[in-house]
């Protein structure tokens, strides 16, 4: 059973974040949780390390107290995801925040065309971050300038992409596996998949497994959290 010391001396939360959660409303429900029912301080200290879009589910580790220095090693390792691309269409968030703008082809996709592809994907690539994401340009985040109509140059960036894996074919969807660096996006990978194939493509399901060791398999959602605080606090 957990005390309030363990808290402040710092611990590591593993959360599946449910769907439309914000990473932001999931730090925020636990922070209530634990200086509720432990009479915390206000200055308590708790932090993730790496946000999850609220359309992803999944692994969100939340470290506390003195573990919240850690945050940056642990953003650092590798990542694991799973989901599915639909192809034969765009949207301009690359994923299903926003409508589809734009239809193509798929006649022409055969299943072993889709795995030759994703050889292309593999090691270091340049990757171009999504309009619609947190990225600060000119003192604005980015789905703020595309929000408002505006248009701005985003520049590539490099990433890693260690394993790129078909998981399933069932055009127009497809699912798939992969490991990565820190700072790629998944959404830009659906996209650029979808290109990649003389089509287009935009990421309709996303799941974050894994983060270095950390596994989702051994993490609990924040309403199995609160019932986990709730028992021991009785």
């Amino acid at each position: 059973m957990k005390t309030a010391d363990d808290f402040l001396n710092g611990q590591i939360i593993l959360i599946d974040k449910p769907l439309k959660w914000s990473s932001f409303q999931a730090v925020n429900k636990l922070k209530y949780l634990l200086k509720h029912h432990y009479n915390l301080p206000k200055k308590f200290k708790i932090g993730h390390a790496g946000t999850l879009d609220p359309l992803a589910t999944g692994l969100l580790i939340i470290c506390t107290g003195k573990f919240t220095k850690t945050i940056s090693e642990i953003q650092s390792q590798t990542k694991e995801y799973t989901g599915t691309i639909t192809l034969g269409a765009t949207t301009p968030s690359y994923d299903l925040e926003t409508e589809v703008d734009a239809t193509f082809p798929t006649e022409h996709i055969t299943e072993n065309l889709i795995q030759e592809t994703t050889k292309q994907f593999l090691g270091e690539i340049d990757q171009k971050p999504p309009v619609f994401s947190a990225i600060k340009k000119d003192g604005k985040r980015l789905y703020e300038h595309a929000r408002a109509g505006e248009e701005v140059e985003i520049a590539f960036r490099k990433t890693t992409i260690y394993e790129f894996e078909i998981t399933r074919v069932d055009l127009p969807k497809i699912d798939f596996r992969v490991q990565c660096s820190k700072g790629t996006y998944i959404r830009s990978l659906a996209f650029d998949f979808g290109k990649a194939l003389q089509s287009g493509g935009y990421l309709s399901a996303l799941r974050r497994t894994k983060i270095g060791a950390y596994d989702v398999e051994v993490g609990v959602t924040p309403e199995v959290f609160e019932q986990h605080i709730m028992t021991s606090s009785a």
